[in-house]
């Protein structure tokens, strides 16, 4: 009988620790990538090629996965930055076999192509982000877009980074059906200046972090008369979908999750010296849980997280962060709510509002 016993607890041990080994495996997944941009230490010319002493020394980044972060992508994909005091710079190498494309306008819907994406939140509010979109003609779609699209807002097509210098190398024949390429690569610099929000606004990023997103879509295509063109299913004529690589997984096919994105801490070494080790912040980790019940209260499926009421609002789920008890806060108002929580780590109150814009308080 006390075998039988023993056995039963040991079986019921091993379950709970798979389960808090799953647990902790589910929050690694979902914890965004993050990357160290160096100071640049030479002058970088913009050719597509990414030769200079600073780009050598400058890491890899990881290798992009699919946006659902569950499949590994049919061909890599990996980028490299750095900084100095005018720009940013942005370096990708994309492996592709067949490098095709054939947009040429400007501004124009540049994912119809096999394109290579970056996405700037430089304040971390998730609001007021750059969308820039190339495909192998080096042809630019830049935007600046007010809000993530389940808030509600506006794309600024006209919005022009009017610094922007990009240059694309193809390693084989560009269009070109008959052969089998190597994959092309594209170097890009922003000027910090395109990025302003205000004429004396110094938004120098020495020792601070941006919310970055990089994607790449890739289409299947076929070949007629010698050109490429998108895949379109043999049944009902309509395009396949597109593939969505991208550097940190969104666990959702939506670029347009700003929370979800990738940490870059600009260093204020210079590229090639001692490597820095960047922890993001604690309080980081309270707003992705902020998110998590923002995306709850407003999504169109039904809310599913419940709410305590209490004298001035209402009381979420209960969340242990590094040892910490987070409790959530929800004031409803006629117009609109506001969630929020207090960090024993800073001492700051988080906020996030109804159209979803994340600010801080000193307390």
């Amino acid at each position: 009988m006390m075998d039988n016993v023993g056995k039963h607890k040991k079986l019921i041990s091993l379950v709970l620790f798979l389960v808090y080994v799953g647990c902790i495996v589910l929050c690694a997944q979902e914890k965004p990538r993050t990357y160290v941009a160096y100071k640049a230490v030479d002058s970088i010319l913009i050719d597509g090629k990414a030769d200079e002493s600073s780009w050598t020394k400058a890491p890899w980044s990881d290798f992009f996965i699919d946006i659902e972060g569950i499949e590994k992508p049919t061909y890599d994909t990996r980028m490299k930055m750095l900084w100095d005091e005018n720009n940013v710079y942005f370096f990708a190498q994309l492996e592709e076999p067949h490098v095709w494309g054939d947009i040429v306008e400007h501004d124009a819907v540049i994912f119809h192509n096999n394109d290579f994406e970056i996405f700037l939140d430089p304040e971390a509010d998730v609001h007021g982000y750059y969308e820039l979109e190339w495909n192998v003609l080096n042809t630019v779609w830049d935007q600046y877009i007010t809000a993530p699209y389940r808030a509600g807002n506006e794309t600024i097509n006209g919005w022009e980074a009017l610094g922007l210098k990009s240059a694309v190398s193809v390693q084989g024949t560009l269009n070109d059906p008959s052969d089998t390429d190597q994959g092309w690569t594209i170097e890009i610099a922003i000027p910090l200046r395109d990025l302003r929000t205000g004429y004396y606004q110094n938004n120098m990023p020495q020792n601070q972090f941006w919310r970055v997103g990089f994607s790449r879509v890739n289409w299947d295509f076929d070949v007629t008369d010698g050109k490429y063109s998108r895949k379109k299913d043999s049944k009902t004529s309509e395009f396949l979908h597109e593939n969505n690589w991208v550097w940190s997984p969104q666990y959702v096919i939506n670029m347009h999750e700003p929370e979800k994105w990738g940490y870059v801490y600009f260093s204020e070494n210079a590229v090639g010296t001692a490597p820095i080790n960047f922890e993001i912040p604690k309080d980081e980790h309270i707003k992705w849980y902020l998110y998590e019940l923002y995306r709850d209260l407003v999504s169109e499926n039904g809310q599913k997280i419940e709410w305590n009421q209490v004298e001035n609002g209402f009381h979420g789920p209960s969340k242990q962060l590094f040892g910490k008890n987070i409790t959530p806060v929800l004031e409803k108002y006629t117009k609109g709510f506001i969630l929020s929580a207090k960090s024993p780590f800073t001492q700051k109150l988080l906020t996030v509002t109804k159209e979803g814009k994340y600010e801080t308080y000193e307390n």
